[in-house]
This record gives structure tokens, C-alpha cells and sequence, in this order.
């Protein structure tokens, strides 16, 4: 279930032959000094509140580690493997210093296996929960779905920590993977993801990122090909609260002909210091023709003392593609549905929550874990309650 050496020699071809390279994505490198600590001058790393990672970043070696609950169908195996054999298995390095960090420093990595052929009907569920903001952990995972296999994966992180991790899912060829990450932290944590798919020969990846608690969150999701035909969505739900800093940042390279990336994140914002940051890159690599891709980032604005910073970029490097394209958009509540509900006797503060829940509802339906679904529904209503509802 390892990545085919013919699969690895396509790739390493493909990348030999085009060797462009983003801009908003260093380099991957296990080497710390590619890595160098960031002043904040960076471009990856401007919209970042480097003084509230409370130094995360410092590289810092810590023997504390999150509790891990978990629920396996049978058939799936969590267990503990080294660095050689996370290389070996097909981990995708490190791509910033937080990612790096956690390489180094996690100790030794996680494996989560879906055998090849398989079909998991239920969710596999991993819950990590922090005890305090004192701690400082260090995270690495990966995720290998089989060859043609069917599996739906959450991660779930609560509790407070300060916490940098790598994970990589490695999607064989034909698979369906349907992967989840839920930041739903205590109100002072830091947590800096790094979550990376390789994307096997006509394999179908949904990736979905929701952050909701949390001091300082920054997930940036990466999508590579393994061969053609690859098909990857890539979905985020983000809700920030006065104070919040909640970072999002997407990289999809189509370094394979024929393959398709979809991204749409939505995200409000309420409170006096709230600001949610979405970076959107996709690489069009001279190799990759026939690709379709398209990104998408919207924003609702709930009060004033909010800030929205989003920022798409498409990268191409050939013209022979089926389709390109993004869109970006931040605004206020929509004057006219607000009309709409009110002059048919909807109270102001019904139609504020009706508004909030269309713009969210679609995206949550879309996330394909009906009980993370519900919670999402659950959390957005509590959202609307802190702030909002209260002083419509």
C-alpha cells in the first residue's frame, strides 16, 4: 500500500522536468536551517501575530504530548512508527518551520492504515485534547488509505495546548478519502497545522478545515498528484470572535496532467479585534495540462472592529487547461434579505440568524459526517449568541 515506485519515478520525473516554484510555498525541507525562525517581513508570514505564538516557533524540544481518543472500525490500525519509515511511506517534508519543527521534534510518528480495497462505512474518529496553554506539543501524522479503498477521517482537536503538527495523507490510487480537521479550542490556545494530501491516479480527496476556538489558529492545507486524474475539494468553515486570529492557507500544485482542484472557504467574523486571513495559491505546472481548478474564499462581516484579509493567487505555467479561476468577496449582512425576512414579520434578531445560517448551512451539508455536521450547526448558533444575537 506504499506508494508504487513507478508512481514515485512519475512524479519525481514530472518535477525534474519543472522545477518552478511558488512563491507563497518555500521549498519542502526536514533541514531547520531551510526553515530560518520568521521576523514577520515574509510574505508567508505578514498576516501572522508572531508575538502571540508565544514562542512556538523557538523550536523549543518539549516532552508533552495531547490526549489521544480514538475510534478504529476494524480493519483500520493506529500505530507508532519512526522517522525513516514516515519518509519512506511517502510523507510529504516540511514546507514552513512549524511543520519542521514538529518533524523534529514529535518524537515518533503516528500511522494511521486503511488497508487497500477496504471500505469503511463508519467515521474514524481522532479526538486530541490539550490540559493547559503551558504545554508546548509537538504533533506528527500519517494517513495511508489503500489502494481503491473508501474511509471518512476527523481529527478532532479541543482542549488548550500550544501546538505545531505535521500531518500527510497519502490517498492510493482509485481511493475515496473524505478527511476532516476541527479546531475547536479553548479561547487561549495557539495551534499551527500543516495538513498535506498526495492524491493517487484517479483518487477522490475532501478535505475540510473548521476553526472556531482558539487564540491564534494558522492551517495551511497542501494537495499534490501522484498521477492523473486525481480529483481534490478542499472546504473550510471559520467563525472569529473578538481577539481571534484565524489563518488559512491553501496550496494546490497540479504537478500531473488531467487532475481537478475545487476550493471554497467561508468564514464571519464578530467582535472588536476579530480577523480571519485566507490565502489561496494553485500552481499550474507545464505538465499539467487538461487540469480544472477554481478558488473560492467568502467572507461575512457581523460588527464593526473586524478584519477580513483575502488573498487568491493561480500560478500558471501552461494554456493547454479545461478551466482556471477564483473569486474572493467580504461584506456585510445583505440589506435586501434582511428587508425580505423583516417585511414578512421575521423579528431582527431571527432574521440576523437566518442570514448567518444560509450562508454557512450549504458548506456545513457538504462536510459528509452527519454527527460533525450537526455540531457545526450547534456551534454556529452558540457563535450568534455571544455577540450578534445579543445586540440585535
Amino acid at each position: 500500500m506504499t506508494l508504487t515506485d513507478t508512481a514515485r519515478e512519475s512524479v519525481a520525473s514530472a518535477l525534474e522536468q519543472d522545477r518552478v516554484e511558488s512563491h507563497l510555498n518555500p521549498p519542502p525541507s526536514y533541514d531547520l536551517a531551510d526553515h530560518p525562525v520568521p521576523t514577520g517581513r515574509e510574505e508567508v508570514w505578514r498576516f501572522t501575530p508572531l508575538k502571540r505564538l508565544r514562542g512556538l516557533l523557538d523550536g523549543e524540544a518539549s516532552d508533552a504530548h495531547l490526549t489521544w481518543d480514538t475510534t478504529l472500525p476494524a480493519g483500520v490500525t493506529l500505530t507508532e512508527i519512526g522517522d525513516a519509515e514516515a519518509r519512506e511511506l511517502g510523507e510529504l517534508a516540511p514546507n514552513d518551520r512549524p511543520a519542521a519543527l514538529a518533524a523534529a521534534n514529535a518524537g515518533a510518528a503516528l500511522l494511521l492504515d486503511v488497508p487497500a480495497e477496504a471500505e469503511i462505512a463508519e467515521p474514524i474518529v481522532l479526538r486530541l485534547h490539550g490540559e493547559s496553554v503551558e504545554d508546548l506539543v509537538y504533533g506528527r501524522l500519517l494517513i495511508r488509505v489503500g489502494r481503491h479503498a473508501h474511509a471518512t477521517i476527523a481529527i478532532v482537536h479541543t482542549g488548550s495546548a500550544r501546538y505545531a503538527a505535521i500531518t500527510t495523507a497519502v490517498v492510493g490510487d482509485g481511493a475515496v478519502a473524505n478527511i476532516l480537521s476541527l479546531q475547536d479550542w479553548d479561547d487561549d490556545a495557539v495551534h499551527l497545522g500543516r495538513d498535506a494530501i498526495r492524491v493517487g491516479r484517479d483518487a477522490t480527496v475532501k478535505h475540510t478545515s473548521v476553526s472556531f476556538g482558539g487564540d491564534v489558529v494558522r492551517m495551511h492545507a497542501n494537495v499534490e498528484y501522484a498521477g492523473p486524474g486525481g480529483d481534490a475539494e478542499l472546504l473550510g468553515l471559520y467563525f472569529a470572535d473578538a481577539g481571534q486570529h484565524l489563518e488559512h492557507r491553501l496550496f494546490a500544485d497540479h504537478n500531473a496532467p488531467r487532475t481537478k482542484s475545487h476550493v471554497l472557504y467561508k468564514g464571519a467574523l464578530q467582535g472588536q479585534g476579530a480577523h480571519t486571513v485566507w490565502i489561496g495559491n494553485v500552481l499550474i505546472r507545464k505538465v499539467a495540462e487538461g487540469i480544472e481548478t477554481y478558488e473560492e474564499n467568502r467572507n461575512l462581516v457581523l460588527s464593526d472592529g473586524c478584519q477580513a484579509d483575502s488573498v487568491p493567487n493561480l500560478e500558471i505555467e501552461t494554456g493547454e487547461i479545461e478551466g482556471a479561476g477564483h473569486a474572493s468577496a467580504t461584506a456585510r449582512f445583505d440589506d435586501e434579505q434582511l428587508f425580505y425576512l423583516r417585511s414578512r414579520g421575521v423579528s431582527e434578531k431571527e432574521a440576523h440568524r437566518l442570514v448567518v445560517h444560509g450562508f454557512f448551512n450549504d458548506l456545513i451539508r457538504r462536510v459528509g459526517i452527519p454527527s460533525i455536521e450537526e455540531q457545526l450547526l450547534q456551534t454556529v448558533e452558540a457563535e450568534l449568541a455571544k455577540n450578534l444575537l445579543q445586540e440585535a
